[in-house]
């Protein structure tokens, strides 16, 4: 698994129980929905931790707390 897909998968995921849409999460966000689109299809293959912050604060919560879940911790990254 890939750090991309990493970061699909928890945002993925935080969409669904927050019962929000990929494109109303970029609307919360304040990131244009080209970028977020890019980060879900995997052509954005590392987000900048200010695209990771902007994320976060439109899910109602802190980068530490978007990145704390167990794919993230327990996955080694190879360079990609």
């Amino acid at each position: 698994m890939t750090y991309s897909d990493v970061i699909i998968l928890r945002l993925t995921r935080l969409c669904k129980e927050k019962k929000i849409t990929i494109n109303k999460l970029a609307t919360l966000s304040g990131i244009t929905q080209s970028t977020v689109e890019n980060i879900m299809s995997g052509k954005t293959k590392n987000p900048k931790l200010k695209t990771l912050h902007k994320l976060a604060l439109g899910l109602g919560m802190t980068v530490s707390e978007l990145l704390d879940f167990p794919e993230m911790n327990e996955t080694i990254f190879e360079d990609e």
